[in-house]
């Protein structure tokens, strides 16, 4: 699992694009067969769908593969404990200077607050990280709280693929960097058959603006996921130490 983050935070093009927020971006699988990545999107603030969905989010919130940090600084403006952790150093650059917390990290490699966070993010096609989500899913329940909150963003209808891919950002002669790196693509039934055998608990499913998302809570869960949600524990713009509630800590 950490060689895809190494090939994908050494994709140029991905960093290229971050910087400028401006595309175009793809995923290319190994056929040839090109995915559009939503550059400008990311790069913009938060629109309406997006705070629709951070409404739903719980105490202090882990945003894995923050991208440009629209979300975590949304969070963070909101007066949210939130973390965003991506394997781009021009990611984790765009969500420092956006006012966000984040971190350079794989969601594979040891994180702060291990265990202790409210929410989790798989935002932008994230649940794809590793290119098996049975795994991901296992990591992403051992980041948790008991009871804690996933809220993963999925592709619409019956998809369930696993393929290698690189980054590139032309149609025609594309260029890539780096080797290329498993990724999954779910929908939202696929998601569901992988979270029941890990023993996730289904909250709820939606669709808004096109895109389609879930809801789902490790086990011993206590509370319903609807809004509203409690408030952070602290809203330090700042990434500290932990201590006490908040599981946000150095680099």
């Amino acid at each position: 699992m950490r060689g895809s983050s190494v090939a994908w935070a050494a994709a140029d093009p991905y960093s290229a694009a971050l910087r400028t927020g401006r595309g175009p971006l793809f995923l290319r699988r190994t056929d040839g067969w090109l995915l559009p990545l939503e550059v400008e999107r990311w790069c913009a603030r938060a629109d309406a769908v997006d705070r629709a969905v951070l409404d739903r989010c719980e105490g202090a919130v882990l945003d894995v593969g923050c991208g440009p940090g629209r979300l975590v600084a949304e969070l963070a403006a909101r007066g949210r404990t939130v973390l965003g952790i991506d394997v781009s150093e021009a990611a984790v650059d765009h969500t420092i200077g956006l006012g966000g917390q984040a971190l350079r990290r794989s969601v594979f490699e040891p994180l702060p607050g291990e265990g202790r966070w409210d929410t989790v993010l798989l935002m932008d096609g994230n649940i794809g990280i590793g290119g098996e989500p049975a795994v991901l899913l296992e990591r992403v329940a051992a980041l948790l709280r008991p009871g804690g909150l996933l809220i993963a963003e999925t592709v619409p209808g019956h998809v369930d693929e696993r393929a290698r891919v690189q980054v590139v950002d032309t149609v025609g002669a594309a260029r890539a960097t780096g080797a290329p790196f498993p990724w999954a693509r779910l929908g939202t039934p696929a998601l569901l058959r992988y979270a029941r055998r890990a023993g996730w608990r289904s909250v709820t499913q939606w669709s808004a603006g096109g895109r389609c998302f879930a809801a789902l809570r490790t086990c011993h869960a206590s509370s319903s996921a609807e809004p509203p949600k409690r408030t952070a524990v602290i809203s330090s713009q700042r990434v500290r130490k932990p201590s006490g509630e908040s599981p946000v800590a150095d680099r």
